[in-house]
């Protein structure tokens, strides 16, 4: 037994070090332009635009004003358990330090303006958040072109934040996969509902998805997404 878990100990400290490793690897750059870009990316404002596109769609495939808001409740709650269980338990029970702030490689880290995040940064809330909503999105719409969109923007957000030195890619892997789960049982959740009170919607056309969603009014969420991304290299030049 005690071979075993000293076995197990020296797994869980080569696997550290190689995380420690390739976020070095990951860890900034030689380019103000990707510094930049990448600090105007992590910032939750510049997505506020996207987040709009979302809620249109949502609104005008809303069979009625109570499946428009528990959609909308839908998102609240995967953020709820994504991010705050997180934020309230996880990170100051293990206390793992955010990069910028480990004793052993803080010094190495390349930060940028400044910016080092909280003390403790497992698991990455920016991860599991972001990617609870884009499978709950995934799940309910069912759309490729949205769903290749939400994961895009997610996994934005998990480059920024190890470019940015602030989560290992421990980090961000143990956030999309508590990620994936939650968004997986929120819409377990919302389509037991759905049922419940019978909003399902036609799908006899080509012009709607699988779940009833019109193929058209996805093109608004993605279309603003590409209008962000594109505003934050232009703003990232400028800066």
């Amino acid at each position: 037994m005690m071979t075993e878990v000293m076995l197990a100990s020296d797994i869980l400290s080569e696997l550290i070090q190689q995380d420690k490793a390739l976020l070095l690897t990951l860890n900034g750059s030689d380019s103000l332009y990707l510094d930049q870009l990448a600090k105007i990316l992590t910032t939750a404002t510049t997505w506020i635009p996207f987040y709009i596109g979302l809620f249109l769609m949502v609104l005008k495939n809303g069979v009625d004003f109570r499946q428009v808001i528990s959609v909308l409740l839908s998102a609240g709650l995967c953020v709820l358990l994504a991010g705050s269980i997180d934020d309230l338990i996880v990170k100051p029970m293990v206390g793992r330090w955010r990069p910028t702030h480990d004793p052993e490689i803080g010094i190495l880290v390349d930060i940028v303006n400044g910016y080092r995040g909280g003390s403790y940064g497992f698991f990455s809330a920016h991860a599991s958040n972001t990617f609870s909503i884009a499978i709950l999105f995934c799940w309910m719409v069912r759309s490729r072109l949205l769903s290749v969109a939400v994961v895009l923007w997610s996994l934005t957000n998990c480059w920024t934040r190890m470019y940015l030195g602030v989560h290992f890619p421990l980090d961000i892997l143990v956030g999309l996969i508590w990620g994936f789960l939650c968004g997986s049982f929120v819409y377990y959740l919302y389509n037991r509902l759905e049922r419940h009170c019978h909003w399902q919607r036609g799908t006899a056309s080509s012009l709607y998805t699988s779940t009833g969603y019109l193929r058209s009014s996805v093109d608004v969420p993605v279309a603003v997404l590409v209008f962000t991304l594109a505003y934050a290299m232009i703003r990232a030049c400028l800066a």
